[in-house]
């Protein structure tokens, strides 16, 4: 009994085992049926967010491609409209020769001048008085050797290194190159009618030309004087029209006043050295030397340069003071070659008819005949220099050839070259070839 009732109980142990083994499978594989149907559900929950997510960040990415791309194309248009306001693009130009380079100056001339004339009628102008200006800015403005103007790209050219010049840049330095050859033509059509000269360029100077409304035969006369101050004028129309939204258009305006007022001093300066004939004690070369930097150096040859300069994005005082430095000197051994050649030029080459002596003018030659000549030389000086006659003329020619001025005047060429030389030998704050550019058109030669 007792072993048969363990037998039974060992049995039901058995079974509760299996059983217990049965029911522990069935809840593992319940819980792995679980999990694995979590861990499905989990999977695609991910998957599902991540394709979602794959969904957004694709989308995004397409709206930010659709975005860039309609952004690139409004800054493609944008450029394009800039360019056609310009009516030139901003590539670089082909590098041209010094011949081509004097055609697309001339070739801007007309653009500028019909820029003036177009806002005659507007100002209720009639058309005899457009043509008149036509006219006065044609024969005062253009034809002379233009080399001031030319100066402005050039300069730029050289001072832009290691790249070329745009073609806006190219145009925009002929405008103020224009700019400057327009200031010129306001010097000379005032001063011709205050020296009384007779020719300018080889023709008679404007104030001595027929009046082209006049049936009389009259000349223009002392309308000359107003037609001075229109092409004055006529300087900033053209600088508002092309620089107003440039960075340096307010430093374009105050140098252009600061050179004019220079250039009139020096005209004052010139016109009152001279008040009794005869009398030589202003006649010095401190006072000439004053004169012709005010009169000629300034608008000559640092205008250009400094013009050229605002336009290379130079703001620096140190380098205006270095160029001023160098060309100051340089234009005052321009005025002097102008003073030589006055005496012994010939007209049909410089295209005036000197009048220096007749007009008893604070000139180089004077100053150089009062130091170098004898007592007796200076005395006949005093009695026919100033004399508008041509033996007394002649006379003072012949005495400046026994001083031996042609040589005093060939040394002082090569001293001064020797100076300006070394000057721009040591120069380290700009290019050096701006300035050996501009004195190899004055001495013609190299260094």
């Amino acid at each position: 009994m007792d072993i048969k009732k363990k037998k039974e109980k060992k049995k039901n142990n058995n079974n509760n085992n299996n059983n217990n083994n049965s029911n522990n499978n069935n809840n593992n594989n319940n819980n792995n049926n679980n999990n694995n149907n979590n861990n499905n559900n989990n999977n695609n929950n991910n998957n599902n967010n991540n394709n979602n997510n794959n969904n957004n960040n694709n989308n995004n990415n397409n709206n930010n491609n659709n975005n860039n791309n309609n952004n690139n194309n409004n800054n493609n248009n944008n450029n394009n409209n800039n360019n056609n306001k310009l009516n030139m693009n901003e590539t670089s130009a082909p590098i041209k020769t010094a011949k081509e380079e004097l055609a697309d100056f001339v070739e801007i001339f007309p653009i500028l001048t019909n820029e003036i004339l177009k806002e005659l009628p507007g100002m209720d102008m009639p058309p005899q008085t457009v043509a008149w200006i036509e006219k006065m800015i044609n024969v005062n403005v253009s034809g002379g050797k233009m080399n001031r103007g030319l100066t402005v790209l050039h300069s730029l050219q050289l001072l832009v290194e290691g790249r070329q010049l745009s073609r806006s840049e190219i145009f925009l330095a002929n405008v103020l190159g224009w700019c400057v050859e327009w200031l010129q033509a306001f010097f000379l059509v005032s001063d011709d009618i205050m020296d009384q000269s007779i020719t300018r360029r080889g023709q008679p100077c404007w104030y001595r030309q027929a009046n082209p409304i006049s049936n009389n035969g009259t000349t223009i006369g002392s309308i000359a004087i107003n037609d001075s101050f229109i092409l004055e004028s006529c300087i900033y129309i053209l600088i508002k029209k092309y620089f107003r939204n440039e960075p340096y258009y307010a430093d374009i305006l105050d140098i252009f006043h600061e050179t004019s007022y220079q250039t009139e001093l020096g005209q004052l300066l010139d016109l009152t050295t001279q008040p009794n004939r005869g009398d030589f004690s202003l006649f010095t070369l401190n006072t000439y030397r004053r004169i012709v930097k005010y009169k000629t150096a300034f608008y000559s040859f640092y205008l250009p340069v400094a013009l050229a300069m605002l336009m290379a994005g130079i703001n620096s005082t140190p380098a205006f003071s270095t160029a001023k430095d160098i060309l100051l000197p340089m234009g005052e051994f321009f005025q002097i070659q102008d003073d030589f050649l006055d005496c012994y030029g010939s007209p049909a080459v410089i295209g005036k008819i000197g009048r220096d002596i007749e007009e008893n003018k604070c000139s180089w030659m004077i100053c150089q005949a009062i130091l170098n000549g004898t007592p007796e030389q200076i005395n006949l000086l005093k009695k026919h220099y100033g004399l508008d006659n041509p033996s007394d003329v002649e006379l003072v020619k012949k005495i400046y050839g026994e001083i031996g001025l042609k040589k005093i005047f060939k040394d002082y060429e090569d001293e001064s070259y020797a100076f300006l030389t070394s000057k721009i030998k040591s120069v380290r704050i700009m290019p050096q070839e701006v300035f050996i550019k501009l004195l190899s058109k004055i001495y013609k030669r190299d260094l």
